[in-house]
């Protein structure tokens, strides 16, 4: 995907997918592009160095139709808005416009369905988003960053948006708690991670939350530290892409975690952690001006430090050898692409073993099939004490931060929650190589890493007065907490039915 291709011929295609325009200008329906026959048009998107033209003058210049925005029919005149590729960063709207001296209105206007049909193709046009912004997410600049590189991309694609910047913590929660769920389409989040976590607590908290958390699509716009699930559903941690990518985007069933401490239930979409990756994203908060790096710093600070968690782990095991877990990687990751629903919606219906625990109608959040953290653990759940654990880490999505892929092997709805432990006492050097191999991929192959998916667990902290345990990102009381999964009880818009992540080493080979 890139700015407007220049080519020098087009596909052959029939005539009802060609509107003439004047004399040398045409437009065509190509198998994945817009195709412009327009001289003028491909002079100014020629390749200039210092202002000088130094490519050949193309015949025809293309357009993808994913960057297609709108097309439009209206006095006499037809108007195709699309989003150019600058960079990888960033994106430009921008417009065609031309006078239909040679063809008739009602052609034309037919001609517009079929571009907005192949422009679209399973993605809902013009959404009806609740937006909301947080003024003060990671390093500032949210309110210029919706401004500038993302409401442009949604004015053009024509959604409606209900904006709201938020003032206080906790806010997403009230709003999501109280929205009109049929009022809107989806709930773009432009901030980190913790607005989303308000906005999936507050459908939680509703009468009808199982209702809301299906019918109401989150959608993330990057503008925190670590902007993991716009990474996740759009493959970008950058605004403007992810703006295209939430405009163009398919509703998809995510599953959810409910997490009991004390008296009181949460929902986390994200992960959960104790050790080592917790301290590193709680304890420099007054690092969020670094933006994603603080968890660099923070982890560097802290692994000299050899510092352990004892606690106690209790684990509902579904897979626990490696190489059972890349094929079931393999088969879901089949199923996300071959097994979507008709209209473009992906479901749970892959989830691997935990059929009854689908998301139903029904008022509030579905039953705990294992209980609360104030029951008594499970006879076949397994129990472990560890004396030297360095870091405890849970996943339902793949990347926890932009260059952090801790969770390769996770799937979007297979029912399962993606569990990784390693030991504190490890010489500084190989802990310092083992976080490193996040960023190359290697940390789930690696020897010193535990990595098993399970449909539940608590955690009992030992001999440790005072603590981080992170949430999604969000600090939680240092006490006892058990987490159980939800097969696709969650609904979020993104790119292509599934995370955006690679998987995890070699798992096309699996078998």
């Amino acid at each position: 995907m890139a700015e407007p291709d220049l080519i020098g011929s087009g596909p052959k295609t029939s005539l009802d997918h060609v509107l003439t325009l004047k004399k040398g200008v045409y437009l065509t329906l190509g198998s994945d592009t817009l195709i412009v026959k327009d001289r003028d048009l491909a002079k100014r998107n020629r390749s200039r160095f210092c202002g000088v033209a130094i490519s050949k003058l193309p015949a025809e210049i293309t357009i993808p139709y994913y960057n297609i925005l709108w097309a439009s029919v209206s006095d006499e005149q037809i108007t195709i808005d699309y989003a150019a590729d600058k960079s990888k960063k960033h994106l430009q709207c921008e417009k065609l416009q031309y006078s239909l001296t040679e063809a008739p209105t009602t052609i034309a206007q037919t001609w517009a369905e079929k571009l907005l049909s192949h422009a679209y193709g399973q993605a809902q046009p013009q959404r009806r988003a609740k937006v909301l912004i947080n003024p003060h997410a990671g390093p500032g600049g949210a309110v210029r960053i919706w401004e500038h590189h993302v409401k442009p991309i949604f004015d053009a694609a024509r959604m409606t948006q209900d904006v709201v910047k938020t003032t206080h913590g906790g806010q997403g929660i009230e709003i999501c708690e109280t929205l009109d769920i049929d009022a809107y389409d989806i709930v773009v989040i432009c901030s980190g991670d913790g607005l989303a976590y308000e906005a999936f607590n507050g459908f939680g908290k509703r009468t009808d939350a199982r209702t809301a958390l299906q019918k109401i699509a989150v959608a993330h716009i990057p503008c925190g530290s670590g902007n993991a699930l716009s990474c996740n559903l759009n493959g970008s941690y950058y605004p403007g892409p992810s703006a295209l990518a939430v405009v163009k985007g398919i509703r998809t069933s995510v599953d959810l975690m409910s997490l009991t401490q004390g008296s009181q239930r949460l929902l986390s979409f994200l992960s959960q952690s104790v050790g080592i990756i917790a301290e590193c994203d709680l304890g420099t908060e007054n690092m969020r001006w670094l933006g994603a790096k603080r968890f660099e710093v923070g982890i560097a600070q802290r692994i000299f430090s050899k510092k352990v968690y004892p606690c106690d782990i209790s684990v509902k095991v579904e897979l626990e050898n490696k190489d059972q877990i890349k094929a079931h990687y393999k088969r879901i990751h089949t199923a996300e692409e071959d097994g979507q629903k008709e209209g473009g919606e992906s479901t749970a219906e892959t989830s691997l073993a935990t059929n009854e625990s689908k998301p139903d109608t029904g008022d509030g959040l579905p039953p705990l099939r294992f209980g609360t953290v104030n029951d008594k653990v499970p006879d076949d759940w397994q129990t472990t004490s560890y004396d030297k654990m360095g870091n405890f880490y849970c996943g339902n999505m793949a990347w926890m931060a932009p260059d952090a892929n801790f969770f390769s092997a996770a799937c979007m709805n297979d029912g399962l929650m993606d569990v990784v432990i390693n030991d504190g006492d490890i010489p500084a050097l190989k802990y310092l190589d083992l976080m490193t191999s996040v960023e190359t991929g290697k940390f789930f192959d690696n020897s010193l890493v535990s990595y098993r998916k399970v449909v539940a667990y608590r955690f009992t902290p030992r001999d440790q007065v005072d603590g981080y345990i992170s949430i999604d990102g969000e600090r939680v009381p240092f006490e006892p907490f058990q987490v159980e999964v939800h097969p696709g009880l969650g609904t979020v818009i993104s790119k292509r039915g599934r995370y955006e992540a690679s998987g995890p080493p070699n798992w096309e080979k699996s078998v």
